[in-house]
């Protein structure tokens, strides 16, 4: 076996210096100042740095082949000098191996075996080709050049230089399925339905839930300014919120109800909605306004110009049915869902997220939130409709959400009839790596440890211990089993025609 090995590196070496004694005969000229410029430009990685930057500028499959590009390049960078630089030491090529003017100081100190400009380039050209082969086509050149640059400039061996360009190929092949690009979101239907018009809120009553302050007083006021005919009912720290949204519904005169606060206030106010078959205005008065958002009144111009003009549609809502107390007496809470509902870790990486965004951006915080969170939390043991899982994250979403990861944000379709039903388990091997990994990679949505369906009801058991149980940003306590059903176009919500 050694006598092979050596052998098969006599055979390369033989073929390593037959080929620079080729290129130690070329003729000197301009050539030689071009490629130890262009050998010189792709230190660390710079060129391809530029021309990824470039790249950018450019939305749609160019700016994702100049990040797939880059991500090959440095799995190509790290593999290189990280691993095989260290497992594999060999000698540079020596001054008398080329003509003095061709020959480059000061060499690299670091192994010759294998190229890591070479590796570097072919990762970028590849892996940007892979997204969009017209680039990937035009920068091949460029790739080569620099690949023969080192060689040229006695920086590597050609054997150097083949096996960096194939470290460079093989990571954009594997990189290939990270971050993923993501489809298209389908664009949003409606079921319209008839409802009042409500010309300058006459017929509206509205409740406002700002938790108290100065602000309560001033957000009114703005309302009173765009709904002049409207019944507003302010709501104090110091009073019931239930009762109040009742009160508010059961107003006279008021033929919808309309709605200022965060998402359980939102949820609270729908309930009454649905309960009295009234229609729900939904006002952009809490911190994401997730509901508003999908009904279309994300802005207050855009709620005024639905309620003005009566213009409405229909909206599933979820019933979440808790148990709480002992298994021989339990107490039981009837709730309505309109958003999400979670058990496990997802509030806390929810509020993470929210709280790095303005300064990282969605993308990258809910990358640094997920590490942060699950760095350090457990799973949880549930049993979900009959099957038992360690679960970090147990998500319910009233309706189908996108992207299909962890980190939903849209839905485009408010009465489907579904419950968009996500876990990410910790039952396999190496739960908390494989988790990490996928964030890294962009890989939640296709990760084993993720369980993507819908559903029309679902039911989840904590094995008599409590759970974490959140249903629209509100957390209930003690709850030992809760189940999910959908109520078909149960609510009639505002939402401008487009």
């Amino acid at each position: 076996m050694q006598s092979t090995r050596r052998g098969a590196h006599r055979w390369i070496g033989r073929l390593d210096r037959y080929l620079l004694r080729h290129v130690s005969r070329l003729p000197g000229g301009g050539h030689d100042d071009f490629f130890r410029r262009l050998s010189a430009s792709a230190n660390h990685g710079k060129l391809w740095m530029g021309v990824a930057a470039l790249m950018a500028l450019f939305p749609g499959k160019t700016r994702r082949a100049a990040l797939h590009g880059l991500i090959a390049q440095a799995v190509a960078s790290a593999v290189t000098n990280g691993i095989f630089k260290t497992l594999l030491p060999r000698t540079r090529p020596l001054p008398e191996h080329l003509p003095v003017f061709r020959f480059v100081h000061p060499q690299p100190k670091s192994s010759s075996m294998p190229s890591g400009h070479s590796a570097s380039a072919v990762a970028f050209a590849v892996g940007a080709g892979l997204v969009r082969p017209a680039l990937g086509a035009a920068l091949a050149p460029a790739a080569a050049g620099v690949a023969y640059s080192r060689v040229h400039t006695g920086a590597h061996w050609p054997s150097d230089v083949l096996f960096g360009s194939a470290i460079g190929a093989g990571a954009a092949l594997v990189t290939r399925h990270w971050w993923p690009v993501r489809p298209p979101f389908p664009q949003a239907a409606r079921t319209w339905t008839d409802a009042p018009k409500l010309p300058e809120g006459d017929g509206l009553s509205i409740v406002v839930n700002t938790l108290g302050g100065s602000f309560t007083e001033e957000t009114a006021d703005a309302l009173r300014e765009v709904f002049p005919k409207a019944h507003i009912n302010t709501v104090h720290p110091d009073e019931d919120l239930l009762e109040e949204i009742a009160a508010t519904a059961d107003a006279p005169g008021t033929r919808a109800l309309g709605v200022w606060g965060g998402d359980g206030t939102v949820g609270a106010a729908a309930a009454a909605a649905v309960e009295r078959s009234i229609p729900l205005l939904v006002l952009p008065g809490g911190t994401l306004n997730h509901f508003a958002r999908d009904a279309g009144t994300g802005s207050l111009k855009e709620a005024v110009a639905a309620a003005t003009n009566g213009d409405a549609a229909l909206a599933d809502v979820g019933v979440v049915t808790a148990e709480r107390g002992l298994a021989e007496n339990p107490e039981i809470s009837e709730l309505i869902m309109l958003n999400t509902s979670s058990i496990g870790l997802y509030p806390n990486f929810v509020r993470r997220r929210e709280h790095l965004q303005p300064a990282l951006g969605k993308p990258l915080a809910g990358v640094v939130a997920m590490f942060r969170t699950f760095a350090a939390g457990t799973p949880t043991t549930l049993t979900v409709d009959g099957k038992r899982h360690k679960v970090w994250i147990a998500y319910l979403g009233r309706g189908r959400y996108y992207p299909r990861d962890h980190a939903p944000l849209l839905r485009p379709v408010m009465d489907d009839g579904l419950l968009d039903v996500r876990l990410i388990t910790a039952d396999e091997s190496f739960a908390r790596i494989r988790l990490l990994w996928a964030v890294l990679t962009g890989t939640v949505a296709d990760s084993r440890i993720t369980h993507l369906r819908e559903a029309k009801d679902v039911r989840i058991d904590a094995g008599g211990a409590p759970m974490a149980l959140a249903v629209d940003g509100e957390a209930l306590a003690g709850v030992r089993s809760v189940a999910y059903s959908v109520r078909p176009k149960a609510l009639a919500y505002y939402s401008p025609h487009s």
